[in-house]
């Protein structure tokens, strides 16, 4: 049987009777500014995760070997921190690789909650996960985990500290106000606990300019993918070859940001609206900010934590924090 042709006038028509979905209504607002931004949360798909987890194998990006090297290297140290029995939230899990080397360092792990926005890939990675570490429970859960969480229920007692865990400079892609808040949120999530927390610092620009720039084109592809996503589930018209991938670091902001350049003028459809770009235009998808290890400390104490333990490698391109969250007083 031949595949049904594709009918974009009815999909449109389907999809403005339905509510709009929450990449839909972001999309839509960032379309709609003069300075178009989207939240990077939304590269996420199936697609794009597989995407990104190509791109920590890359040469290029030192993020990902950099800091599974700190976390092998000081398993003993960080798991002397975290303690027996813990109870593990993992903030946008991904792919469920550098939680393994926790778990394995740590003496008897209860539970471990993977939350991710992209629920195919979690579910998979979780029952993979399961498979390797029977006594484990296993709790994902498909949220965004920026927003106020519920955990599903702990099962039997004797749970040890809860314990936040957010590698791979994640927090790097918020702004500033918004990394503070995620930070407030976290604090309240694991009081009586500690965050384990992985941040890229400051470095040479061209180390960054290579590893968002990688010669094979995997984050170009990555953040194209952007588009595909909204033409498959939104049923826009963009032009995947009407944009290019663009990245640079803003010294003076501290952030590399990733774009999406329009080649020429064209427009595109969202919900029945059509919105132009002229040449040079871009779509803002991403900023990655890079931190000083005393600056991240002191957004830390801002946030309600105590910095403790910080660990980076020889060179200084990556930390990770052991940040302590008091009980309430």
């Amino acid at each position: 049987m031949g595949t049904p042709a594709f009918n974009r006038h009815a999909f449109r028509a389907a999809q403005r009777a339905a509510p709009l979905s929450d990449f839909a209504r972001e999309l839509f607002a960032a379309l709609s500014l003069d300075a178009r931004s989207i939240s990077p949360k939304f590269f996420y798909d199936a697609p794009g995760s597989a995407l990104f987890d190509r791109i920590c194998e890359l040469p290029e990006y030192y993020p990902t070997r950099t800091e599974l090297r700190i976390l092998t290297e000081c398993a003993c140290e960080i798991a002397a921190q975290i303690g027996p029995d813990a109870e593990i939230i993992e903030f946008g899990a991904g792919s469920l690789t550098k939680v393994r080397l926790l778990l394995d360092a740590l003496e008897s792990p209860r539970r471990y909650v993977p939350i991710d926005i992209s629920g195919a890939h979690l579910e998979a990675a979780a029952a993979r996960l399961r498979a390797d570490y029977p006594r484990l429970a296993v709790q994902p859960v498909v949220a965004d985990y920026t927003m106020p969480l519920v955990l599903p229920p702990a099962r039997g007692k004797g749970i040890g500290q809860r314990v936040g865990f957010f590698p791979g400079s994640t927090l790097g892609n918020f702004t500033p106000d918004e990394a503070l808040a995620f930070l407030q949120l976290a604090h309240r999530l694991l009081r009586g606990g500690g965050l384990l927390l992985g941040v890229d610092l400051v470095k040479d620009p061209a180390l960054l300019h290579a590893a968002y720039n990688d010669a094979q084109g995997v984050t170009a592809a990555f953040n194209l993918n952007l588009l595909r996503r909204a033409n498959a589930e939104l049923g826009t018209d963009f032009d995947l070859d009407g944009f290019t991938h663009a990245a640079f670091y803003n010294s003076p902001l501290r952030r590399v940001e990733m774009h999406l350049v329009s080649r020429r003028p064209q427009e595109v459809t969202l919900d029945g609206q059509r919105f132009s770009f002229e040449e040079g235009e871009t779509l803002h998808t991403e900023n990655s900010h890079k931190f000083t290890v005393e600056g991240l400390r002191a957004l830390a104490v801002e946030a309600g934590f105590r910095p403790a333990a910080v660990w980076t490698d020889p060179d200084r391109l990556f930390s990770v924090h052991w940040l302590q969250a008091p009980a309430a007083q």
